[in-house]
């Protein structure tokens, strides 16, 4: 009787049942055949007959490498070598273990490190092994559908989407283990997440000096004392190192390579990477994606040989503090370092599953002007990524080999983050980024105040001679637009600093020279090949901004003392100024007087508008509940969040305040709220905003 041989050139193995029941029955024909010890010879791919192993890791074997080629009469297999090859009778109808889910998953992530013929022949790594233990094993005698790995990757994940702790999962399965005696079942979150590491989830350690001056990896990874402050790695005891060496800060780091072999590993993810050659705007008038920008293209135009593949990875980088202990009376923070995959589809690229997490800075202060430190690992990576790139199997072209490359084309932050992120300050009276030292700015009561608009308005506008914005005629043309040359060479003047928070060194204070402007330092993306001619290297978040506006829009109109911009030094301010003097504070008697001004609700309109958002009704899931914010007899908004603003903003404010202010102001507020629903717009015309951009400028000069 002959042998059915098809399964053996079955290329996906992890997505058929027929290889999983050919290799079965192989294993119950070459049983009798094992020697006294219980091996034989393996004929996987990369053992080719010249290694012996015992049935259980054969099967691993052969499943993580295939079967090798040219086999075609198992002479060391119990076939006799006069059998004949090449008929084939029927298989097996079903193979000795039900056939479990998590064989897809670990033929998707076997498929990034195995490397099969056309590339040299396969890897020998058996890092897999407890992995297919896991899975040939049942989770409890006789459950042959769930096996003990898919049951324990489904109870972390139930741990990350609940937010249990560590000491619960370990509860969890104590009770499990008491309640099934024989459940087959790690004991500890510790061995749960030593396995799942296996599977390609887990990170790198990176420790950090107390001071943030350095990192020890790489040439200081075996020194005891920062090489810049002499600060000890370990945290001491009266003095003294305890007997585990406990350091002072750690940093995660998650590999960005492996994640981006992993979307290449599945056929349906792998053509979702080609979306932006295939699926972006064919009208050059819209927008809906980052590749329809001009940003985008300049990049592919300077970059021919990378723009040349398809597959090659274009990547965002978001940073951001957040509390990780939920109490916001603690002063620490946190800062997760995310990177968004651009090739996908607009509506895939920012959903949860598909942000890579590649940082993890640790607190308890922000690195500040030593985001450089922690982000060393990170470029170094990008550098590689863009130079050598990674060989990567692609599931969408038949498993074919591919040289994948990456290039970060920005960030997207906001403010406060971006100047870690860029290196300009944020802050002082060169504030402004894009205008640069041409920023328009002047010092007021207890800040600095960012005027001057009227220089965005054609030279003939009437405006511009208009003396009720701040007393004076605006002649000036708008900023220049600074070129990357210009750039380099403000950078070029910039003076090197000592990293770290050390008093005595990089704790320093030091003035910035004139010539410096605002540069702190230069920014350590330029070690980026690429980066210096980005035109768009830093992107502001929308929705930080439309909240910090809502804020403070929402809080003027409320008259709230704690968010209001028509503070008592304002008005003091526009005394100085000269300016509108029916605002100015008076006294009365032995009382400072503050008129009341038309921007402003009066009491029972404050009422009136606190009312309406406490009686707003939205659809389920479109926004949440308001009335919780409205509070102290419907006078004030508290606790908004980002996306309440984002709805207050768009929808509920142009038609709440519209008969509660005169007809100037409200039509204002529409036209600026119109202007952030044309940005947050999924798909934007570029003519729209063009004309948007113009209307800004009217409408910041109507603010002013």
């Amino acid at each position: 009787m002959t042998i059915d041989k098809s399964w053996t050139t079955i290329r996906r193995r992890g997505s058929s049942n027929e290889f999983w029941n050919g290799l079965q029955h192989f294993l119950q024909m070459v049983k009798p055949f094992v020697n006294d010890r219980g091996f034989i010879k393996c004929p996987c791919r990369c053992c080719l007959n010249n290694a012996s192993h015992q049935l259980e890791e054969l099967e691993s074997h052969i499943f993580r490498n295939g079967f090798m080629f040219g086999y075609n009469q198992w002479i060391h297999h119990g076939e006799p070598a006069t059998g004949n090859a090449g008929t084939t009778v029927a298989g097996p109808s079903g193979g000795i273990h039900e056939r479990d889910e998590m064989f897809d998953v670990l033929d998707d992530i076997i498929s990034e490190d195995v490397d099969d013929d056309a590339v040299g022949g396969p890897s020998s790594n058996d890092q897999y092994d407890d992995l297919f233990a896991a899975l040939r094993s049942e989770l409890y005698p006789g459950v042959s559908s769930f096996s003990s790995l898919n049951f324990l990757v489904k109870l972390m994940h139930l741990k990350v989407l609940n937010k249990w702790t560590n000491k619960s999962f370990d509860e969890l399965l104590k009770l499990l283990k008491l309640a099934f005696p024989k459940i087959d079942l790690v004991e500890s979150h510790y061995e749960a997440k030593k396995l799942m590491t296996k599977m390609g989830l887990g990170y790198s350690s990176i420790h950090v000096c107390k001071n943030d001056c350095a990192l020890f990896w790489k040439e200081n990874s075996l020194k005891d004392t920062c090489p810049v402050c002499s600060e000890s790695r370990w945290k001491l005891q009266s003095g003294k190192r305890s007997g585990k060496n406990v350091p002072h800060k750690v940093l995660r780091y998650f590999p960005v390579g492996p994640r981006l072999k992993r979307l290449f590993a599945t056929s349906k993810t792998a053509k979702l990477m080609r979306w932006h050659s295939t699926g972006k705007s064919k009208d050059n008038d819209v927008m809906r994606h980052p590749v329809d920008g001009k940003s985008w293209q300049e990049f592919d135009k300077r970059h021919p040989q990378f723009a040349g593949d398809v597959r090659n990875v274009r990547l965002g980088l978001a940073a951001d503090v957040f509390n990780p202990f939920g109490n916001m009376s603690l002063s620490y923070s946190m800062w997760p370092v995310v990177l968004t995959t651009y090739n996908l589809p607009p509506w895939i690229c920012m959903k949860a599953e598909y942000l890579m997490l590649s940082l993890l800075i640790p607190g308890p202060q922000s690195p500040g002007k030593d985001m450089d430190v922690f982000l060393r690992p990170l470029i170094d990576e990008l550098k590689e990524l863009w130079v050598h790139g990674l060989d990567t199997r692609d599931a969408a072209s038949e498993n074919s080999v591919f040289r994948m490359r990456a290039a970060l084309l920005w960030t997207v932050n906001d403010f406060p983050a971006r100047s870690s992120l860029s290196g300009w300050s944020g802050q002082g009276y060169r504030a402004c980024p894009t205008c640069n030292e041409d920023t328009p700015s002047m010092r007021v009561i207890g800040k600095t105040a960012y005027f001057g608009h009227r220089r965005f308005l054609p030279t003939n506008h009437h405006w511009r001679s208009n003396l009720q914005f701040d007393g004076r005629t605006e002649r000036k043309r708008p900023p220049r637009r600074f070129s990357t040359t210009d750039i380099l060479e403000q950078l070029r003047r910039v003076k090197t600093g000592i990293p770290g928070k050390h008093p005595s060194y990089g704790g320093v204070k030091w003035k910035r020279g004139d010539d410096e402007l605002n540069w702190r330092k230069k920014i350590i993306f330029y070690e980026l090949p690429y980066w210096a001619t980005i035109e768009l290297k830093h992107n502001l978040d929308v929705m930080h901004i439309e909240k910090n506006v809502c804020d403070s829009l929402v809080g003027t109109l409320l008259a709230d003392p704690h968010k209001s911009k028509d503070t008592d030094n304002a008005r003091r301010d526009l005394a100085k100024l000269g300016i509108r003097h029916e605002l100015h504070l008076f006294e009365d008697g032995n009382k400072l007087m503050k008129p009341a001004a038309d921007y402003t609700f009066s009491d029972a309109n404050r009422r009136k508008f606190c009312h309406f958002i406490r009686s707003v009704k939205f659809p389920d899931g479109f926004a949440s509940n308001l009335s919780k914010n409205v509070v102290q007899n419907d006078s004030r908004l508290l606790g908004l969040k980002s996306h309440d603003c984002h709805v207050i903003m768009q929808r509920l404010l142009p038609v709440g305040c519209r008969s509660l202010v005169n007809k100037n102001i409200w039509s204002t507020i529409v036209e600026l709220c119109t202007f952030f629903k044309q940005l947050c717009a999924s798909t934007v015309n570029v003519s729209d905003m063009v004309e948007a951009q113009n209307q800004l400028v009217l409408i910041l000069c109507k603010l002013e």
